[in-house]
Protein backbone atom coordinates (compact mmCIF):
# COMPACT_ATOMS: atom_id res chain seq x y z
CA UNK A 1 0.00 0.00 0.00
CA UNK A 2 1.18 3.52 -0.61
CA UNK A 3 0.47 6.64 1.67
CA UNK A 4 2.61 9.52 0.39
CA UNK A 5 1.72 13.43 0.33
CA UNK A 6 3.66 15.92 -0.86
CA UNK A 7 2.77 19.92 -0.78
CA UNK A 8 4.30 22.72 -1.30
CA UNK A 9 2.53 25.65 -0.85
CA UNK A 10 2.45 28.83 1.92
CA UNK A 11 1.33 28.74 5.60
CA UNK A 12 -2.05 30.44 6.38
CA UNK A 13 -0.78 31.33 9.86
CA UNK A 14 2.05 30.79 12.36
CA UNK A 15 2.33 27.02 13.05
CA UNK A 16 1.09 26.07 16.91
CA UNK A 17 3.42 24.76 19.37
CA UNK A 18 2.20 22.55 21.68
CA UNK A 19 3.51 19.48 24.03
CA UNK A 20 1.86 17.12 24.80
CA UNK A 21 1.45 15.39 28.75
CA UNK A 22 4.85 13.54 28.10
CA UNK A 23 7.00 16.37 26.92
CA UNK A 24 6.51 15.46 23.36
CA UNK A 25 6.43 18.89 20.84
CA UNK A 26 3.90 18.67 18.21
CA UNK A 27 3.25 21.62 16.10
CA UNK A 28 0.32 22.08 13.55
CA UNK A 29 -0.13 24.58 10.53
CA UNK A 30 -2.32 24.76 7.57
CA UNK A 31 -0.76 25.02 4.26
CA UNK A 32 -2.23 26.51 1.23
CA UNK A 33 -1.77 25.20 -2.20
CA UNK A 34 -3.07 26.36 -5.61
CA UNK A 35 -4.41 24.32 -7.80
CA UNK A 36 -2.94 24.04 -11.67
CA UNK A 37 -6.20 25.57 -13.10
CA UNK A 38 -8.16 28.40 -12.82
CA UNK A 39 -12.07 29.21 -12.09
CA UNK A 40 -14.63 30.57 -14.49
CA UNK A 41 -13.56 33.84 -13.38
CA UNK A 42 -9.63 33.47 -14.14
CA UNK A 43 -8.26 33.12 -11.09
CA UNK A 44 -6.46 29.95 -8.95
CA UNK A 45 -8.11 28.34 -6.33
CA UNK A 46 -6.23 27.20 -3.48
CA UNK A 47 -7.00 23.78 -1.24
CA UNK A 48 -6.24 24.29 2.92
CA UNK A 49 -4.29 21.25 3.71
CA UNK A 50 -4.04 20.74 7.75
CA UNK A 51 -0.90 19.19 8.57
CA UNK A 52 1.13 17.93 11.83
CA UNK A 53 5.04 17.74 12.91
CA UNK A 54 5.82 16.02 15.89
CA UNK A 55 9.38 16.06 18.02
CA UNK A 56 12.35 18.21 17.46
CA UNK A 57 11.14 18.51 13.61
CA UNK A 58 7.72 20.50 15.18
CA UNK A 59 10.08 23.03 17.66
CA UNK A 60 12.63 23.35 14.14
CA UNK A 61 9.23 24.07 12.11
CA UNK A 62 7.47 26.19 14.32
CA UNK A 63 11.16 28.46 15.09
CA UNK A 64 11.66 28.65 11.40
CA UNK A 65 8.37 29.41 9.70
CA UNK A 66 5.52 31.92 10.08
CA UNK A 67 2.51 32.87 8.10
CA UNK A 68 3.65 32.96 4.37
CA UNK A 69 6.41 30.71 4.36
CA UNK A 70 7.05 28.77 1.25
CA UNK A 71 7.19 25.39 2.47
CA UNK A 72 7.73 21.82 0.78
CA UNK A 73 6.10 19.27 3.08
CA UNK A 74 6.40 15.14 2.88
CA UNK A 75 5.06 12.79 4.45
CA UNK A 76 1.37 10.79 4.95
CA UNK A 77 -2.20 11.30 5.50
CA UNK A 78 -3.86 9.96 8.50
CA UNK A 79 -7.48 9.74 9.82
CA UNK A 80 -7.95 9.73 13.71
CA UNK A 81 -11.06 10.31 16.01
CA UNK A 82 -11.68 11.60 19.63
CA UNK A 83 -14.21 12.47 21.57
CA UNK A 84 -15.01 15.93 21.99
CA UNK A 85 -16.25 18.03 25.20
CA UNK A 86 -20.33 17.38 23.85
CA UNK A 87 -19.36 13.29 24.10
CA UNK A 88 -19.53 13.75 20.00
CA UNK A 89 -16.89 11.20 17.97
CA UNK A 90 -14.78 13.84 15.75
CA UNK A 91 -12.81 12.67 12.73
CA UNK A 92 -9.63 14.91 11.49
CA UNK A 93 -7.83 14.12 8.67
CA UNK A 94 -4.24 15.22 8.25
CA UNK A 95 -1.12 15.24 6.78
CA UNK A 96 1.75 14.00 9.42
CA UNK A 97 5.09 15.38 8.34
CA UNK A 98 8.21 13.38 8.21
CA UNK A 99 10.02 15.88 6.31
CA UNK A 100 9.87 19.39 4.83
CA UNK A 101 12.02 21.98 3.25
CA UNK A 102 11.73 25.76 3.27
CA UNK A 103 11.78 26.54 0.06
CA UNK A 104 12.99 30.58 -0.37
CA UNK A 105 15.68 32.05 1.61
CA UNK A 106 15.32 34.02 4.72
CA UNK A 107 15.50 37.41 3.43
CA UNK A 108 12.93 36.31 0.61
CA UNK A 109 10.35 35.19 3.16
CA UNK A 110 10.43 38.24 5.35
CA UNK A 111 10.43 40.78 2.29
CA UNK A 112 6.88 38.32 1.49
CA UNK A 113 5.29 38.58 5.08
CA UNK A 114 6.16 42.49 4.75
CA UNK A 115 4.26 42.77 1.54
CA UNK A 116 1.20 40.69 2.75
CA UNK A 117 0.44 42.11 6.37
CA UNK A 118 2.60 39.67 8.26
CA UNK A 119 3.95 40.68 11.50
CA UNK A 120 7.62 41.50 12.20
CA UNK A 121 7.88 38.62 14.93
CA UNK A 122 8.56 35.30 14.17
CA UNK A 123 8.26 33.75 17.50
CA UNK A 124 6.02 30.74 17.28
CA UNK A 125 3.24 30.74 19.65
CA UNK A 126 3.27 28.11 22.15
CA UNK A 127 1.13 26.55 24.96
CA UNK A 128 2.44 24.12 27.42
CA UNK A 129 0.91 20.38 28.21
CA UNK A 130 -2.33 20.94 26.83
CA UNK A 131 -5.05 18.82 26.04
CA UNK A 132 -8.79 18.84 24.45
CA UNK A 133 -11.13 15.83 24.56
CA UNK A 134 -8.06 13.50 24.49
CA UNK A 135 -6.97 15.14 21.75
CA UNK A 136 -3.67 16.14 22.87
CA UNK A 137 -2.75 19.02 20.36
CA UNK A 138 -5.92 20.72 20.77
CA UNK A 139 -9.35 21.09 18.95
CA UNK A 140 -10.03 20.46 15.62
CA UNK A 141 -10.91 24.33 15.42
CA UNK A 142 -7.04 25.09 16.33
CA UNK A 143 -6.18 23.67 13.07
CA UNK A 144 -8.42 25.70 10.79
CA UNK A 145 -6.70 28.41 9.12
CA UNK A 146 -8.39 32.19 9.05
CA UNK A 147 -6.43 32.37 5.98
CA UNK A 148 -8.24 35.18 3.45
CA UNK A 149 -8.71 35.17 -0.27
CA UNK A 150 -7.33 38.83 -0.24
CA UNK A 151 -4.11 37.71 0.86
CA UNK A 152 -2.41 37.87 -2.31
CA UNK A 153 -1.35 34.03 -2.68
CA UNK A 154 -1.32 32.53 -6.09
CA UNK A 155 -1.93 36.52 -7.39
CA UNK A 156 0.48 36.07 -10.40
CA UNK A 157 3.55 38.26 -8.74
CA UNK A 158 6.44 36.29 -9.96
CA UNK A 159 8.55 36.68 -6.45
CA UNK A 160 9.81 33.21 -6.89
CA UNK A 161 12.08 34.55 -10.08
CA UNK A 162 13.53 37.45 -7.90
CA UNK A 163 17.69 36.59 -7.11
CA UNK A 164 17.20 34.88 -3.44
CA UNK A 165 20.66 35.68 -2.57
CA UNK A 166 20.75 39.82 -4.14
CA UNK A 167 20.99 41.73 -1.04
CA UNK A 168 23.08 39.20 0.92
CA UNK A 169 25.79 41.41 1.38
CA UNK A 170 28.48 38.90 -0.06
CA UNK A 171 30.02 38.83 -3.73
CA UNK A 172 30.46 36.34 -5.35
CA UNK A 173 33.98 35.37 -7.57
CA UNK A 174 33.64 32.21 -10.02
CA UNK A 175 35.91 31.66 -12.68
CA UNK A 176 34.81 30.22 -16.04
CA UNK A 177 36.73 26.88 -15.50
CA UNK A 178 34.60 26.49 -12.29
CA UNK A 179 31.29 26.14 -14.13
CA UNK A 180 29.73 23.03 -15.72
CA UNK A 181 28.80 24.60 -18.80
Amino acid sequence: MINRVVLVGRLTRDPDLRYTNSGTSVASFTVAVDRNFTNQQGNREADFINCVVWGKSAENFANFTHKGSLVGIEGRIQTRSYENQQGNRVYVTEVVTENFSLLESKAESERYRAQHGGSASSAPRQQSQSSFGGNPYGSPADNQGSYQQDNGYGNGNNDAMQDPFAGNGSKTDVSEDDLPF
